[in-house]
């Protein structure tokens, strides 16, 4: 992956820039000028290398992508759940002839008044 984004992504994005080469981008903090960040390393300059920085994040962003677009074309190929099967009906009720209390239809005695039920 580091191959697809140093390679074939990030010289695209420099010439779309103007010729930026990120890798070279850094600030010398003790003040002296070096011509590249080599240079500055070899010299054990203190550098912020915000170039390598930028190329991180892009790399970062890029393998962030493949995975998602990989993971949603993943998703797309499993197969679906099955759906859930239906709720069982609800008990059909009958009112009790002594007490009219809504029972259900196979109650042989009322739970409120304790009627015998036909």
């Amino acid at each position: 992956m580091d191959s697809l984004v140093g390679d074939l992504i990030m010289p695209v994005v420099g010439l779309v820039l103007g010729k930026v080469d990120f890798a070279n981008l850094f600030i010398s903090l003790n003040g002296t000028t070096y011509a590249t960040l080599a240079d500055a390393k070899k010299a054990a300059a203190p550098v912020l290398a915000y170039g390598s920085f930028i190329n991180v994040v892009v790399n970062f962003l890029i393998l962030a992508f493949v995975i998602f677009i990989l993971v949603k074309q993943v998703n797309k190929m499993m197969p679906e759940a099955p759906p859930a099967p239906p709720a069982p009906p609800a008990p059909a009720m009958k009112d009790c002839p002594e007490c009219t209390t809504s029972i259900p239809a196979k109650a042989r005695r009322c739970p409120q008044c304790t009627a015998a039920i036909a």
